[in-house]
């Protein structure tokens, strides 16, 4: 086990209550310690949900140990039933109560309750979040879409092909939405308006959303829609082998995946896929072919997440923006396979860690022009004075807008565009800015603009070529004494050098920094002039 400060995921249990939350009439009994209730607040002060999750915790104390914690479990379990009345009910065990070994799904049987309970097996210190959630989504689907189910897997095929033929209209099962997830609630909508469109029936939206009696009904869709593979691909399998219904494969984030995905529904629904495409538009392509070079054209990118945004986003950076992907990897190992298989297309090797120094340590090597990623990597983006664009969870409450903002289908594409395009853009922005302060309206004595002439007069004693995208406490001195030596290396940086590094755009000003002192090491100087500086770039630029 290894002590971290931040975690990509949280143990398999956060994972169940993810399901749990999602869904409706489903209640989770879980066996835990006092202070394993804190998993509450990921729901309601992240996410904002308006009500608490719907789980029971037995909250067993240290005194408990020593008497009986499977009793205090069996009551926590009928009273949960008496008090909620749920369609059905998950049990289980935190990561601390699995030490106990007091067997929630054996416990629960017992009581005879009413209801279908479904035990999770949950190995809390070998799996995660992800996993966790996958697992007790099969587990809820294999229990309960068998129930009533007496045709063969062939028989049910004829049945739903003879329907069809009838006149009926057909129907998808749309699955892997979530509580906790990354626009999982905006990307719902965004693409069931779109199989809407398309003319295609909407069986169940599983789990979110959906109700233990939904999930009896999953076997009448004609095929699954899968959104999020991490969580979806174990229960849509299993449909698959039990009732002969065909997945999809792609994820539609970006306009070129938003196509690719309506001609594979289309196919499987047996509509024209041409006609309705003519019929639907995005606006982020024109803006992409639009928009000027400089903010596309070329810029370095390093791509970190779950596997699903990851593999998507390097697909719509590199097609749609024009941008060059120079490292990508993620904390899902259970995907790793397939995000390998996706670095090889970008001549890369994935990193696949979740250890967020690991993720630091290979950026700051990398020095990208973007870092597209989850929060941990906003943190390191900041740190490092990169832009960087959120596209996976893990999330803080920021990343859950109030107003609409899908990733997923056309309009996904849309808002992947303007969040993209955003910190490139201001960053250029800042730079203006510092480029322009000896100008009477803007140099550094003026007051705010929005201030006028009465503002009063604000007093910097920076000079004008002080590096933005570093502390002050540890480069100040440097500045203001310029036969300071560089932290990276032996050489000197001159007061002229300094001042013109200072006019490099401030999102690329450390790698500038870095490939002078690298080629003054290399070159045998001492001192970093004007001259070294200009010899420097025209020496990277080959």
């Amino acid at each position: 086990m290894q002590l971290t400060l931040w975690t990509y995921e949280g143990p398999p249990h956060v994972g169940a209550m993810r399901i749990a939350t999602a869904m409706q009439n489903l209640h989770y009994v879980l066996h835990a310690p006092q202070g394993d209730t804190y998993a509450d607040l990921l729901f309601t002060m992240i996410e904002r949900l308006p009500k608490r999750p719907p789980v029971t915790y037995t909250t067993f104390q240290a005194r408990d140990l020593g008497g009986d914690t499977a009793q205090i479990f069996k009551n926590a379990a009928k009273e949960a039933y008496d008090r909620f009345t749920p369609q059905a009910m998950i049990v289980g065990a935190s990561c601390t109560a699995e030490l106990i070994q007091d067997d929630p799904g054996g416990l629960s049987k017992a009581l005879n309750l009413p209801i279908p309970v479904i035990p999770l097996e949950l190995p809390s210190y070998q799996k995660k979040e992800n996993w966790g959630a996958a697992e007790t989504f099969y587990q809820i689907v294999r229990s309960l879409a068998s129930i009533n189910n007496q045709l063969t897997q062939t028989e049910h095929v004829a049945k739903r092909k003879a329907e069809l033929a009838a006149g009926r209209k057909p129907r998808c099962n749309v699955l892997g939405a979530t509580a906790l997830g990354f626009r999982h609630r905006d990307d719902v909508k965004e693409i069931s308006k779109l199989l809407e469109e398309l003319g295609i029936e909407i069986n169940v939206l599983a789990p979110l959303h959906a109700s233990p009696v939904d999930i009896t009904s999953l076997a009448n869709a004609d095929f699954n829609v899968i959104l999020y593979p991490e969580i979806a691909h174990s229960a849509a399998a299993w449909l698959s082998r039990t009732f002969g219904q065909a997945n999809t494969k792609v994820i539609p984030i970006g306009v070129n995946a938003t196509i690719e995905f309506i001609k594979e529904v289309c196919a499987l629904a047996g509509i024209d896929s041409q006609a309705k495409l003519k019929k639907m538009q995005s606006n982020a392509a024109w803006y992409a072919r639009s928009v000027d070079s400089t903010y596309l054209t070329g810029k370095r990118v390093f791509i970190f997440g779950d596997a699903t945004h990851v593999i998507a986003s390097a697909k719509m950076a590199t097609e749609e923006f024009g941008f060059e992907v120079v490292g990508m990897g993620t904390y899902s190992r259970e995907f790793a396979r397939e995000v390998r298989e996706a670095a090889k297309n970008y001549g890369l090797e994935a990193i696949i860690s979740d250890d967020y120094l690991t993720i630091e340590q290979k950026v700051t090597e990398l020095s990208p022009e973007l870092v597209l990623g989850t929060q941990m990597e906003r943190h390191i983006a900041k740190r490092l004075g990169i832009p960087c664009a959120v596209i996976s969870a893990p999330v803080h409450v920021q990343d859950f807008p109030s107003r609409y903002s899908p990733q997923m289908g056309f309009e996904g594409a849309n808002v992947m565009f303007d969040t993209w395009i955003a910190p490139l853009m201001m960053g250029l922005e800042e730079h203006l800015l510092t480029m322009f302060r000896e100008d009477f309206e803007f140099h550094q004595d003026a007051p705010a603009s929005h201030l006028g002439r009465s503002g009063g007069v604000i007093k910097n004693e920076l000079p004008a070529y002080y590096e933005l995208d570093e502390k002050p406490s540890e480069n100040i001195e440097a500045i203001k004494n310029p036969s300071e030596k560089s932290s990276n290396s032996n050489a000197i940086w001159t007061e002229d050098a300094l001042k013109e590094l200072g006019k490099i755009p401030f999102f690329v000003r450390g790698k500038a920094r870095k490939n002078t002192e690298k080629f003054a090491v290399e070159q045998g100087m001492q001192e970093i002039t004007l001259e070294t500086l200009y010899d420097a770039k025209a020496y990277y630029s080959k």
